[in-house]
């Protein structure tokens, strides 16, 4: 890594420890330094005005290959520029400790040139997963939905721990949470146990009436396509479900949906 983009003091100061043999530049001057591949890390709203913004300035070196990370985006949003949509399928937080979780992941990759992606790929320790141009915001929606909705339903389960009076809600919820992930990841929605899978009207009723407010749209929403999953899997016989429908259809009249 030649040069790298940062504007904030605390982007600016984890590029220079991250990368301490980079040139801290503005965007153009580090698009005109990457002679041979130019990788485009930005929010997704706002990659389409700097691939147009660099190529109209005349920024962009021939030859250069530009990729970029966005999950939802593919090869359309670069215009008539050459590229690659190279998405790595992991959760980064700016942390040290984060190229240590790059070796075996997968990366969402949408590009015209496949070999050279692949060996892209294949150096930074990943696997490709080929992802058509129309589904990935189908693919990006599975991860956010996946991982940046677990985050907040974890942090949602520790706020109510801490409500009853636990402590230190990690604690708890830790081995909890690494069983039912490896479980649903194995056996699918087989792994599905708790109030819902089995009909437990009342039980799910005496949650609805305890939760606070903000945390019961969410609660409900995910109790009925519960539910729903059980049902089709046969987890949960439609006659035992039906209690528990009127429930989920009486709380949903009465809280509403989250907006």
């Amino acid at each position: 890594v030649v040069a790298a983009a940062a504007v904030s003091a605390a982007s600016r100061e984890r590029a220079r420890r991250l990368l301490p043999r980079a040139e801290i530049l503005p965007a153009d001057e580090v698009a005109r330094a990457a002679t041979d591949l130019l990788l485009l890390a930005v929010p997704d709203d706002a990659l389409g005005g700097v691939v147009s913004g660099l190529a109209a300035t005349g920024a962009l070196a021939d030859g250069a290959v530009v990729a970029h990370t966005s999950g939802a985006h593919g090869l359309a949003i670069l215009g008539d520029v050459d590229g690659i949509a190279l998405h790595p399928a992991m959760t980064f937080t700016g942390a040290d400790g984060d190229l240590d979780r790059l070796p075996g992941i997968a990366w969402g990759v949408t590009a015209r040139d496949r070999a050279f992606a692949a060996r892209l790929v294949t150096d930074l320790g990943g696997v490709p997963e080929w992802i058509a141009e129309d589904a990935r915001p189908l693919y990006h929606a599975a991860l956010a939905h996946g991982a940046n909705h677990l985050v907040t339903l974890v942090n949602e389960a520790a706020d109510l721990l801490r409500a009853a009076g636990v402590q230190r809600p990690a604690t708890v919820l830790s081995p909890l949470l690494h069983a039912a992930l490896g479980n649903a990841l194995e056996l699918g929605d087989a792994a599905l146990t708790g109030p819902v899978s089995r009909g437990d009207a009342g039980t799910v009723r005496k949650h609805l009436d305890r939760l606070a407010p903000e945390s019961a749209p969410a609660y409900l929403a995910l109790a009925r396509r519960t539910a729903d999953r059980a049902i089709a899997a046969g987890r949960l016989r439609p006659q035992d479900a039906a209690l528990l429908l009127d429930v989920l259809a009486s709380a949903h009249a009465t809280v509403g949906s989250p907006s």
